[in-house]
This record gives C-alpha cells, structure tokens and sequence, in this order.
C-alpha cells in the first residue's frame, strides 16, 4: 500500500520562518536589552559618588576659579576685577616666600619619607609578612594629623616637652624645634613622615607582593647579591606604584595645613608660613576671598604641572613586566 507523503502548506512554512525569525530577533535582542540593563544599575551605584563629587569638588572648584577674578569679602557681592588679583600675586613677597618654604617641606617629607617607606617595604617583604607587623606600621598613619601634631607639639615642647627632657638629661640641650626658624620646617615634615610613612610603605609592600619570584631566583643563580637584585630588579619593577606614591606624596604634601595650623601657625616670622596657611590666613583672617581663591588656583596650576611632568619622567604607565 503506498504511502501517502505529507506536503506542507505555504502558510505552514511561512509561519515557521516567521517564528524562527522572531526567535533570532529576540536572543539577538537579548544582550542588548541585558547591557541597557546593566548600564543603568551602573549609573545607580555611581550616582552617590558623582553627586559627592560634585558638590564638594567641581562645584567648589569652579566657584573658586570665578572668585579669583574678584573683589569678595563675604558681606558684600563679588565685584568682578578681571586679573588684578593675579598681578597682586605676582608682585606678593609674602606669597613666593610661602611658596618657597613649601618647596622646601615637600623635599624634606618626599625624601625621608619614600626612603624610608620603601626600606620598611623590603624589610617586611623580606623578613616577615606578618598581620601583626603590618598593624604596627600602619597605626600612626590611624590617627589624625590634628592629634598627631598635638602630640609632637607636647613632646617637643621647649620647657616641658618629654623630647627635651631627654635631650637636656644627655646634655645635648634643649632645642626650639616648633620655635626656631631653622627647626621649624624640617620638624613639620618630621611629623607628617611619621604619621605617612605606614600608609607609603604599605603600598610599596603591595606592589613587592605582585612582582615574580622567578626573577629573584634567576638573579640568585646568576649569583646577584640582595643590593644588586634591589637595585638591578626591584626598583625598576615598583616603577609604577613608586610613580604613583611620589605622585600622591606630592600633593599631600603641598597641601600641608593641619599640622603647621596647630605647631606653629607660620611662624617664627613667617618661617613656617606654608601656602595653605597663608590662604587660610588671607581667607578667614582679612576676608580677603578673592585673592585667596587666586592663590588656591595659583596652586592648582603648580600642581597640575608638577603632576604631568612627574607622570612623564617617571613612565608610570609603562612597566618592565611587559
């Protein structure tokens, strides 16, 4: 008996074409649908971030930049005065001194401070990688620098300072460090180093961590000693978080203010005046806002600056991991 072969209908075909179309269209749509998804739940955790950093940094720094072109005194109106404020800056001594003595406090803290962040570093990747030791390190870094200067300001006290009860018990005497325009600067920067060097050293000690062992083996079997393989391997494989802890050291310390506003209040005669101290003293002691925001831009240039050229020179971006 012959067997009788089905024979499917056009409308048949034509409507399991269009389903298998529809199929297609849907999963092809699917990603998308799934990355606009994703894209909104995105800007939903970084709103509160941007909306932070908005109203405490671009905002304020805009508002800044327009003060520097004027006359404000809090009671009165900005008065626009285009650039007066800036050739007033120019011809400031009082400023380029500031500036000076924040030089010289940034080379003081930069130099102390990644020099001996980076031998604590080695020394715990080397010795010990202890939670413990760690904790340590970083508990100076835990206290703030208003409560850090208070209590160097005590210890270091002339008269009754611990520091020099000390010094004056091995006869070596007391000294001004807080009150001499020669001890001033580099005993600031003593303190902040204190205080920053757990932070600093922590971080090298992260980038130690990710470098490969298999070098140091190779540089052992090759009979390099431990200075040869710090310098020949180590150093220029912590590059780039070097780079970035000279860059982040930088700007602190530019923006020195804490500790001077507690120890010294820029003085002796202006001995200790850093530039954040000055702006302070321009902005909340003579309600001189304008001027004030044309120094704080001043800076920002300075530092902006100094940044992209450190950046370059260093190479951060580039590694010999590569």
């Amino acid at each position: 008996m012959a067997t009788e072969t089905p024979v499917s209908s056009p409308l048949t075909t034509s409507a399991r074409r269009s389903r298998t179309v529809a199929g297609t269209t849907a999963r092809a749509a699917s990603p998308k649908r799934r990355r606009r998804n994703d894209l909104w739940l995105a800007l939903v955790f970084i709103a509160p971030a941007s909306i932070g950093f908005a109203a405490f940094l671009l905002w304020p720094t805009l508002r800044g930049i327009y003060l520097s072109f004027t006359t404000y005194n809090l009671l009165t109106p900005p008065v626009f005065t285009g650039l007066q404020n800036y050739q007033r800056l120019l011809q400031d001594s009082i400023f380029w001194h500031s500036m000076a003595v924040t030089v010289e406090y940034v080379l003081l803290n930069i130099g102390f401070q990644t020099v001996l962040a980076l031998f604590i570093a080695v020394m715990m990747h080397r010795l010990t990688k202890s939670t413990f030791v760690r904790g340590i390190v970083l508990a100076p870094y835990l206290v703030s620098n208003v409560v850090a200067a208070l209590i160097w300001l005590w210890i270091l006290d002339t008269q009754l300072g611990i520091g020099n009860e000390v010094l004056n018990a091995i006869g070596v005497g007391r000294i001004p460090f807080l009150q001499s325009d020669v001890w001033g600067i580099p005993t600031i920067a003593f303190i902040n180093v204190w205080r920053n060097v757990g932070y600093t050293a922590l971080l090298i000690f992260a980038g130690l961590q990710a470098l490969p062992e298999q070098v140091y083996e190779a540089g052992r079997i090759d009979g390099a000693s431990e200075w040869n393989m710090f310098w020949g391997i180590t150093v220029p494989l912590l590059r780039p978080i070097l780079s970035l802890v000279l860059i982040i050291t930088v700007i602190g310390s530019f923006q020195v203010f804490d500790t001077v506003a507690i120890t010294t209040q820029g003085g002796p005669a202006n001995a200790t005046n850093v530039v954040q101290n000055y702006i302070y003293n321009l902005a909340f002691g003579r309600f001189q806002f304008g001027y004030a925001s044309a120094v704080s831009v001043a800076l920002l240039v300075v530092l902006s600056i100094i940044t992209v050229i450190q950046y370059r020179l260093s190479r951060s971006g580039e590694s010999d991991l590569d």
